[in-house]
């Protein structure tokens, strides 16, 4: 018989809705009975495309002897970390603390009021049975030792949170960043790109970004290099994917070679960003290959027909890890025949395969210097290659597909909305800014309630009160849209929600803000996320957009609350750059100088599309082609078209050329 999970719409918790555990979803009945029946609850918390979570359901939670053993001792709880992240972080910190690692499948047991007192990640069964017997017995026997560890455990979260304020401005200087130059390139990875690992390498989009920024104002080569190496490795790694486009979330190895399979909407959002500025920086045409095939990518298998995007892609099909992507040698040779030589040369498939018997398709150099080296015409060369993934893509498109996750997350689509937008500025190109307008108008429409927003949309309904993450990355993408539209009402539907952020979620104390509303019950406790995760930091987000809605709306109370918060987060920045990285883009703003440009006139919109020709992140643009009551618009329209380049709200004389306008941004 399915268990309660079937009435959910999670498909995370309806992969479990058959399992013979007697799982909860999270809420006021399994809590009440966790209380009622004096029993500690049991806290799994996983996501649709996660492979460990999906292995451990088969190993554990499909056993009947190990599904008695949990119903009978504990209230079992299963949570979707993507719907709701706030449970989540919770229990992450918790386990973090008593283990010094984390990660997903989370399994954590709470005294029957939620306080955490035990946790891990992934178990075999043999171990699992062994932990429900010890933890059984322990509650059993001496329930006080473990309500002492519970509240140690509570205080001891607690401490994370703590911050001081600092309304001090101007604290930082470029001496920070060689601090944090040296920090960052201590751990750095010179070869393959990204941290110095053995094992696991994330993408960390955000981080490029800093570094990216970074290398630009300092003119410094070390980091500059840094930021090709990685972008260009990552390109060329498995963990792109050569045929379909979009990134997969990470790789099992140093080297980008073999990627945990599946492919989340946050990453490849962040990704079309960052590719998309790098491409502004340097040109590099393998990275406009790379936005493009993403954002096709994203269009043709995580987008809804009303324009909004879907959270992932399973790492499985037909039960096996990365099935849908890997080839054998013999598969390539039957659909290439003789052309197989240089493709399998150039992507590396091998007879005996470079990955468990089968091949992950990667590159290790550029196609023309591959074509070089075997004295092959370049642009010969390209074609093929583009005309041998072409059949392996169609060949693919036939296999069993990867699981969808079908639900419609505002914080994801947020990342991916600026993502497009920036790809937009980047290359111009008309769709992309018409799949954004398409998006911030279902995100308004069917995820908004006229004052909050709802954080998930799935079978036409929304639901749950959305937490901080949701409303700075939507604050973020409606910031950016308006910028390329000089569409008003994205500008004022950011502020609204900044200003229902400010009601709901400030903590006055910090100046900070939490993770959750004000109109929502405390769990153990009330979670202030500041560290950027594979998601950048809703509080850095959020005092970014402060930054740049107080430019344009001349809101002085948010440029100096953007200030106090970045200032309050100095010390963690310096001390921890690459978990502080959407930080460190905030604080280059106080270091270098940062441009408010108002565009005035009928060719206002050409004007701010020419002004990206030239690599320059740190400008705000406002614009109208007719008079507008906006601070920056206000009273400066003439008969031409003109740019007003300011800082500090001190503008220079107005100019007629883009290339003007550069020269007076230097």
């Amino acid at each position: 018989m399915p268990n309660r999970l079937a009435q959910e719409s999670s498909p995370y918790l309806l992969q479990h809705a058959n399992n013979p555990v007697d799982w909860y979803p999270w809420g006021d009945e399994a809590l009440q009975k966790a209380k009622d029946e004096n029993k500690l609850l049991l806290v799994s918390i996983g996501y649709a495309a996660c492979h460990w979570c999906h292995v451990m359901e088969h190993e554990c939670f499909e056993d009947e002897e190990v599904a008695k053993a949990m119903n009978d001792n504990f209230v079992c709880i299963k949570v979707d970390r993507e719907e709701r992240p706030d449970i989540d972080k919770i229990y992450m910190d918790a386990v973090m603390l008593m283990t010094g690692r984390g990660g997903w499948p989370l399994n954590a047991f709470a005294t029957p009021d939620g306080r955490p007192v035990y946790g891990g990640t992934y178990y075999p069964k043999e171990h699992w049975m062994d932990v429900l017997g010890q933890l059984s017995t322990l509650w059993q026997s001496n329930p006080p030792k473990v309500e002492e560890y519970a509240s140690n455990m509570v205080e001891a979260m607690n401490q994370m949170d703590v911050i001081e304020r600092k309304n001090s401005f101007g604290e930082a200087k470029v001496e920070d960043l060689y601090s944090i130059k040296a920090t960052w390139l201590e751990k750095f990875d010179f070869k393959w790109g990204g941290r110095n690992v053995q094992a696991n390498k994330f993408p960390l989009p955000q981080n490029n970004i800093f570094l990216l920024r970074a290398a630009h104002f300092m003119n410094d080569l070390d980091l500059k290099e840094a930021v090709e190496t990685s972008l260009q490795k990552m390109a060329f790694g498995g963990i792109y994917d050569h045929l379909g486009g979009g990134f997969a979330r990470y790789s099992v190895d140093p080297y980008w070679k073999v990627p945990h399979f599946e492919k989340m909407l946050y990453d490849n959002g962040q990704l079309v960003s960052l590719y998309s500025e790098a491409y502004q920086a340097s040109g590099n045409p393998l990275y406009q290959r790379v936005v493009s095939q993403s954002i096709e990518f994203v269009q043709r298998e995580l987008m809804s027909d009303e324009g909004a995007f879907y959270s992932s892609l399973d790492a499985d099909s037909e039960g096996v890890e990365g099935k849908f992507y890997v080839w054998t040698y013999e598969e390539v040779e039957e659909i290439l025949g003789d052309k197989i030589k240089p493709f399998a040369d150039y992507f590396n498939v091998h007879p005996t395969g470079n990955w468990e018997d089968t091949n992950v398709l990667f590159v290790l150099d550029t196609e023309e210097n591959f074509a070089k080296q075997w004295k092959l015409n370049p642009a010969e060369f390209s074609v093929e290659m583009a005309e041998g993934a072409m059949k392996l893509f169609k060949a693919r498109e036939k296999r069993v597909r990867p699981g969808l996750d079908d639900k419609i997350l505002a914080s994801w689509n947020g990342l991916m909305l600026k993502g497009l937008v920036n790809a937009y500025k980047a290359f111009h190109r008309k769709e992309y800014l018409d799949l954004a307008m398409k998006n911030a108008a279902f995100l308004q429409s069917s995820m908004s309630n006229g004052k909050g927003l709802f954080r998930n949309y799935k079978n036409g309904k929304a639901s749950i009160n959305a937490f901080l993450d949701d409303y700075a990355n939507l604050i973020d993408g409606f910031t950016a849209l308006y910028q390329v539209t000089f569409d008003e009402s994205y500008l004022n539907q950011a502020a609204a929600w900044v200003e229902h952020v400010e009601v709901h979620f400030l903590d006055e104390h910090t100046g900070l803000f939490y993770y959750t509303s004000d109109e929502d019950p405390v769990l153990v406790r009330r979670k202030m996320e500041r560290q950027d995760d594979v998601i950048p930091s809703s509080n850095a987000t959020l005092a970014d957009s402060l930054h740049q809605l107080g430019l344009i709306m001349d809101r002085k109370d948010w440029i100096e609350r953007s200030l106090s918060m970045q200032n309050s987060m100095r010390d963690e920045l310096i001390k921890n750059p690459s978990w502080h990285a959407r930080w460190g883009q905030l604080m280059l703003k106080q270091i270098y100088p940062f441009y408010e440009v108002a565009i005035t006139g009928a060719n206002a919109q050409g004007f701010a599309q020419q002004l990206e020709g030239k690599y320059h992140p740190h400008k705000v643009v406002a614009g109208a082609e007719k008079e507008s009551d906006l601070p920056l618009l206000a009273n400066r329209f003439q008969d031409e078209t003109m740019i007003y380049v300011c800082e500090g709200y001190t503008c220079q004389l107005p100019v007629k050329e883009v290339e003007a306008a550069w020269e007076q941004m230097g």
